[in-house]
């Protein structure tokens, strides 16, 4: 990946509090693993900010390298990287998604 690609990552990930890198938008998913994590953050969050990585390639394959994890989505809470659809799932079942979300004010 090259510099202003993870420059450009680095900012979208520690910009927002919570961002999502998906396929699609928050509207339209693309993908069933993303429109899996939209419907749990939509029915705790107001207000996310989505990454469509289908729109740009370059974010699509550095955001893979950017945290060591080979699918999309991902999740990222205060630019730390939570984890793809399937932890996204845990941490919502087990109520730690929830008092992440809370602890971010």
């Amino acid at each position: 990946m090259t510099n202003p690609t993870r420059d450009r990552i680095d900012g979208l990930v520690k910009g927002q509090p919570v961002v999502l890198f998906m396929k699609g938008d928050r509207r339209q998913p693309q993908c069933g693993f993303s429109a899996t994590v939209v419907q749990i953050l939509d029915s705790l969050l107001e207000d996310y900010q989505t990454v469509n990585v289908l729109a740009d390639p370059e974010i699509r394959e550095g955001v893979k390298e950017y945290s060591s994890w080979p699918t999309i989505p991902q999740l990222y809470l205060a630019g730390e990287f939570q984890g793809g659809c399937d932890i996204v799932v845990e941490m919502y079942q087990s109520g730690e998604l929830q008092e992440k979300l809370r602890s971010l004010g």
